[in-house]
């Protein structure tokens, strides 16, 4: 395995923005993690009108993303969001996080007009989604699943993302039916986590965990149609430590990951920590793009808070087998989960890191290799549910 070089902090230029239209949602999902979803507080267009300005520069160097996230981002309307994305060039790419409650014809047209591509929550059969309800305790599920249908009739392509509360043996294989009958073209899967508001255990049993990622792949390799998120990554991974190139998986610099919130305030490195605030670390915020541009806040100096992660990550290094996957974590998970940011493992971390790498490694001692008598898959994204 190659010998990974220490972390030299923050990188001045980010892949992507997160924007936060509105921090309402019309769900109330019993493990969300947003702490004003409730509340209908709307970004202004000079907010967005200040963060363009520097994301066009962006877009000119290279392919760069702006993804609405809420909240639900839809909650703000479509004449809002227009607005708010009108100050954007065109080169720059348009992401849409949704729970596809509010989508219709006109939301559907707006999507192909603007070549928005769109990513769905759902959490896979109804059954599963019990998590996901309404402001009156109501299941969630049928408005979803509608929404969903509707994008597939305007043929477009979306993403889906499932929040696993539970991960265990028996679920993974019914899940990836469902999700390769869905007809989305990329899956991620993010087994629950206790952060902002969210703060339910969120400790399994590990020889369960491993065996639900374990089934999760063999299911992905009899119908590999969906483009699996976590188990790619941990496939590509393996493949790099037996090519003894793993070390250029991991940037030297951490993605900055701005998130702007609905008032311009910009928060780094974890969207989750956006709206929150902390005796010791303030509101985690490193200034706000209606009084200082967005590139000179990652130029600048950086609020400690930032300083401690780089500890904990360099801490992660030095400390764990599994860092050349992990790369040091998430920086709300160690927030969230151990009060600071310069704690090492989290369950976060045992959860989708380690025991997702000991599931696949698991499963690849004891499957066979597949036959060339198998049969090819014929199911792909666009089969019927």
């Amino acid at each position: 395995m190659a010998k990974a070089e220490g972390m030299r902090g923050i990188s001045h230029m980010p892949s992507y923005v997160v924007m936060q239209p509105t921090t309402l949602c019309n769900l109330d999902c019993r493990y969300c993690y947003l702490p004003l979803r409730r509340a209908d507080n709307r970004m202004s267009v000079e907010v967005a009108k200040a963060v363009a300005a520097d994301v066009n520069v962006w877009a000119q160097e290279g392919r760069f993303s702006v993804v609405w996230h809420g909240g639900e981002p839809m909650a703000a309307g479509i004449a809002h969001l227009s607005a708010l994305m009108a100050p954007f060039a065109p080169e720059v790419e348009h992401h849409l996080q949704t729970n596809a409650t509010l989508i219709d014809d006109a939301w559907c047209d707006f999507f192909t007009e603007r070549q928005m591509r769109v990513s769905v929550s759902v959490d896979g059969p109804e059954s599963f989604n019990h998590e996901r309800i309404d402001r009156g305790g109501q299941p969630g599920y049928r408005k979803i699943s509608n929404g969903i249908a509707r994008l597939r009739q305007h043929g477009l392509p979306f993403a889906a993302l499932c929040v696993v509360s539970e991960p265990r043996p028996g679920i993974a294989a019914p899940l990836y039916e469902y999700f390769l009958n869905l007809g989305c073209d990329v899956l991620g899967i993010n087994v629950e986590e206790h952060e902002g508001v969210n703060t339910r255990q969120t400790r399994h049993d590990p020889a369960s965990v491993r065996a639900f990622w374990a089934e999760l792949l063999a299911a992905w390799r009899i119908a590999p149609a969906v483009h699996l998120r976590e188990v790619e990554w941990s496939l590509r991974y393996l493949t790099a430590v037996l090519d003894g190139t793993d070390d250029d998986l991991l940037p030297r610099r951490l993605d900055p990951i701005p998130t702007i919130a609905f008032d311009g305030s910009v928060v780094l490195l974890s969207p989750e920590l956006a709206g929150f605030h902390d005796p010791r670390y303030g509101d985690f915020s490193s200034g706000n793009v209606l009084t200082t541009p967005l590139a000179r806040l990652l130029t600048g100096t950086h609020p400690p808070w930032v300083d401690e992660f780089v500890t904990g990550v360099e801490a992660c290094r030095e400390s764990c087998p599994y860092f050349g996957f992990c790369g040091g974590g998430h920086a709300a998970n160690r927030y969230f989960e151990h009060g600071r940011f310069d704690g090492t493992e989290t369950e976060h971390c045992r959860n989708s890191k380690i025991n997702l790498l000991e599931g696949v490694l698991g499963y690849a001692a004891t499957s066979r290799p597949a036959h060339s008598e198998n049969p090819p898959c014929t199911r792909g994204a666009n089969s019927s549910a």
